[in-house]
């Protein structure tokens, strides 16, 4: 067969989801008998990208055909499609769920003993990690231009970090330089001050640049700091990198947003940097990244923002046909056909297809301790998987009232509510509500149910 008669089979396989191009160049290599490593140099990808387009692609065809697929046994799997053609999908979905049992286990994928429980970043090369196209091309092709400035944002445990991970072994491999700060890391005392702020923010990048701390030579009271943490970073350590750029990725930079008199600051600086890289050449070595949880609520001239400047990159929600993909890589028999898939319609409504939510309940699911009609009937209460999550979420809000008075308006009706800025954005930054301006509404029917119940016991104490 030729390499035209695969793609058509593959678009009658996939009926309605079309394929990028990088998909068709790796269905089509590996069709050839291409190495990824031979398709990373053909392509000018990056190796670990292929892989995961590839990982990606056998997943959905694993998903439309109703058997595992992989790079080593596409030949044997399309052919036995073609010579099927449609087949009977019915018959190929004997293990699909019944109506009133759990979740079954596929013996072909993982053992559930060696699966890890869901927590922080996704590890590189995991096959949990559910790409989210085009993102993942996007940033990659992004810090590859002079004095970029990419911002990542979502709610927390949204995937925030295992994105900017890859973002960041990409760049390693165009043997970039890497600086990462998250300033969760910070302690408290750093925000004292602006000039203290940004001492101990050049601190870190000389000693991640394994250059010696060397402030005093360039730091100018009477210039301020500002200006001095520029000079910093122009004569200083973009001079000794020599010709290899530097990737500057900010995490957890909503901190800042917390501390008016470092941000109003902070943020302009970032901007000013990224506009000299169209001027001065020695700024297009610098790369940066800024990820966040929520707008920033700090007033800030339209001018001076770095948020409406560079790009901007949104994490969303999974969607049913990426929480059905995952499904499968848990080697759960939902995912193998439409009909199962269908079941799996409860949970993404429960969660919102919310990724942390979704990895939570396929992870229970395929230890065979709880089937999803359980799952989904005890997901709000304090026996339910989601409890520790919820309880922690119920302390936050608990330390400030304002929020929660503010989610208490939320949960009371179901139509958006006007909230003010600061709160409706902090609420956002936990993950409890989506946001349309000011205007709010909860995440999920997992966070209504739960903290109706909550929160309505403390309006009663109250």
């Amino acid at each position: 067969m030729s390499v035209e008669d695969i793609q058509q089979a593959v678009e009658r396989i996939l009926q309605d989801k079309p394929l990028a191009s990088i998909q068709w160049f790796v269905l089509s290599q590996s069709w050839l008998g291409k190495s990824y490593s031979e398709m990373a140099k053909a392509s000018g990808y990056r190796n670990n990208y292929i892989k995961e387009v590839g990982s990606e692609l056998w997943q959905d065809l694993s998903v439309a055909l109703g058997k595992r697929v992989t790079k080593k046994n596409l030949h044997l799997a399309l052919n036995k499609y073609l010579q099927d053609k449609i087949g009977d999908r019915e018959n190929q979905s004997q293990h699909q769920f019944s109506e009133e049992s759990s979740l079954e286990i596929s013996p072909d994928f993982f053992s559930t003993s060696k699966i890890e429980f869901p927590s922080g970043p996704v590890p590189l090369g995991s096959p949990f990690y559910i790409n989210r196209p085009p993102l993942e091309e996007l940033v990659c092709n992004e810090i590859l231009h002079p004095g970029c400035l990419i911002r990542i944002k979502a709610p927390r445990k949204m995937g925030k970090s295992s994105l900017l991970n890859r973002m960041i072994a990409y760049a390693r491999e165009q043997d970039y330089q890497i600086v990462y700060l998250d300033f969760q890391e910070a302690d408290q005392d750093v925000f004292a001050s602006l000039d203290k702020f940004l001492r101990w923010f050049c601190v870190n990048v000389s000693r991640q640049l394994n250059l010696l701390p060397s402030l005093d030579d360039f730091w100018d009271t009477e210039m301020g700091s500002k200006v001095s943490c520029k000079i910093y970073f122009e004569a200083y350590l973009l001079q000794y990198i020599e010709h290899s750029p530097v990737v500057l990725a900010l995490n957890e930079v909503h901190r800042v947003f917390e501390h008016p008199n470092i941000a109003q600051d902070f943020l302009p600086m970032l901007r000013c940097w990224h506009e000299q890289a169209k001027q001065n050449q020695i700024w297009q070595k610098l790369r940066m990244v800024v990820v966040h949880t929520t707008e920033i609520y700090i007033p800030l001239n339209l001018n001076q923002s770095p948020f409406n400047v560079g790009i901007t990159i949104t994490l969303p929600p999974f969607t049913l046909n990426q929480v059905q993909n995952l499904a499968l890589r848990y080697g759960l028999h939902c995912a193998a056909d439409s009909e199962g898939a269908k079941r799996l319609v409860p949970l993404q409504t429960m969660v919102g297809g919310h990724p942390y939510l979704v990895s939570l309940a396929l992870y229970h699911l395929c230890q065979k301790q709880i089937t999803l009609e359980v799952l989904l009937k005890t997901a709000s209460t304090p026996v339910g998987i989601y409890s520790q999550h919820l309880r922690e979420l119920l302390t936050l809000l608990q330390k400030e009232p304002e929020l929660m008075s503010a989610m208490q308006q939320v949960i009371a009706t179901d139509e958006k509510v006007e909230l003010d800025a600061i709160a409706a954005y902090k609420l956002e930054s936990m993950g409890l509500v989506q946001l349309n301006g000011n205007q709010a509404h909860t995440m999920c029917e997992l966070y209504r149910l739960y903290f109706s119940q909550q929160l309505g016991k403390h309006s009663e104490v109250v």
